[in-house]
């Protein structure tokens, strides 16, 4: 089963530019509702494949997309990996 990373934002803005970037480099993800567990500013988050993680960051880094973090989800809730 693939594993999948969240990536929280701290503002709709920014997770709606977020998407538009990612769905635009044809990554496969997916807008819902930031996990209780995550704290952050805004109520969207985006879901990824672990797989596209260099390609997320190499987007968000190059495009000032400001985030909260990216986030592994673990058996006790999810554990930031930076960015």
């Amino acid at each position: 089963m693939d594993t999948w990373l969240v990536m929280a934002f701290d503002s709709t803005q920014q997770a709606l530019r977020a998407e538009m970037l990612l769905e635009y480099a044809e990554i496969d993800i997916d807008l819902f509702p930031t996990p209780k567990e995550i704290t952050a500013g805004c109520a969207l988050s985006i879901r990824f494949p672990e797989e596209s993680l260099n390609l997320v960051k190499e987007i968000i880094v190059n495009e000032h997309v400001e985030i909260r973090g990216i986030f592994m989800p673990m058996a006790s809730g999810y554990d930031s990996i930076g960015l």
